[in-house]
């Protein structure tokens, strides 16, 4: 990790972006507005204002890509997937305050309901693992299919989701066992998971068979298998990876990867709204916290869209870092 910061300099920057974007608000208070975006080749997080002025450039460890914050806000966490460790910003200052070590390739993961463990994939050592936050240590290692990636828990908080990129699984992991009690065979190249807001199911997408399957959460069975073709387009251009869901779980939203488009969906009739152009290689996608408008970073044009969820219209696009691979909002 780069020590070469200019804390003062940046600390002045940022309260000086924020003052001006938000008069009203202390500058370096929760819910901020602010927009982050982690690039994997550049080894930065861009931090951007609510009109989307960059405020700041955050070097981490080298590959971030998956982001968290605490419920509190107050940090947000970072995977970084050459370096085998997740480092720790903080919200208020825009600086890298720590770092958890993981096993190698750390890729995605997720808090516990209480925030006491991270779980997270372990792309090089086919594991899902558990580490303690307070004490920074892995307590648990669970063997999984090969490159697993996306990591989600039940609503409930006793079981853990875990896709395997090669084996096209998804491992449902008991918590009180800690250990893998069913696998689910998907599409191919499973990366990201849902769960809609009521508990009762949860969708997968699957990168390589241009696919979402709806899992039944009370059954454990494939419920419903999703496909996408926005117009000029051809099947195996369509690769789904990022998704996110309104409060409410009425509408659902996919990024499209190489079709280089959003899906907005009706989450109960399974209806495709629209399809909303947007960069290159859609991959991961973020809702505001008043769902009025969802950003989408695009792995291969090196940006970010901005999409108005009521005219499900793009807005504008952003340039960012080097191949962004995630995008989360401080609101």
């Amino acid at each position: 990790m780069s020590s070469s910061r200019n804390r003062t300099s940046i600390a002045t920057l940022i309260a000086a972006t924020l003052l001006a974007a938000m008069p009203a608000a202390s500058a370096l208070a929760a819910d901020t507005g602010l927009i982050f975006i982690s690039n994997e080749r550049s080894n930065d997080i861009y931090v951007l204002s609510p009109d989307y002025q960059l405020v700041t450039k955050i070097e981490t460890d080298r590959r971030p890509r998956d982001m968290h914050f605490n419920e509190a806000h107050t940090l947000l966490y970072v995977a970084c997937g050459d370096d085998d460790v997740i480092d720790i910003i903080n919200v208020a200052t825009l600086e890298v305050v720590d770092a958890i070590p993981t096993g190698p390739s750390p890729e995605v993961f997720a808090f516990s309901p209480d925030e006491s463990q991270i779980y997270v994939s372990n792309e090089e050592d086919s594991t899902l693992e558990i580490i303690d936050v307070a004490d920074k240590i892995v307590t648990t290692r669970i063997p999984t299919g090969a490159e697993p990636e996306g990591v989600i828990h039940s609503v409930d908080g006793k079981t853990v989701f875990v896709t395997s990129e090669v084996a096209d699984m998804v491992h449902v992991v008991d918590l009180a066992s800690q250990s893998v009690v069913k696998n689910i065979i998907v599409g191919t190249r499973p990366r990201r998971f849902i769960v809609t807001p009521d508990g009762n199911e949860l969708w997968v997408s699957d990168e390589l068979s241009s696919e979402v399957h709806v899992i039944d959460l009370n059954t454990m069975e494939i419920k419903q298998v999703l496909t996408f073709l926005p117009p000029g387009f051809r099947p195996e251009d369509v690769t789904p990876v990022g998704m996110a869901i309104t409060r409410d779980g009425t509408k659902t939203l996919i990024s499209l990867g190489r079709a280089n488009h959003l899906a907005i969906i009706d989450t109960a009739s399974r209806n495709v709204l629209a399809y909303v152009l947007v960069g290159s290689r859609a991959w991961s996608v973020d809702l505001s916290h008043d769902e009025k408008t969802a950003i989408v970073a695009n792995g291969l044009s090196d940006d970010i869209t901005i999409v108005d969820t009521g005219s499900m219209k793009p807005v504008k696009s952003v340039p960012v870092g080097r191949t962004p691979h995630t995008v989360v909002i401080d609101d």
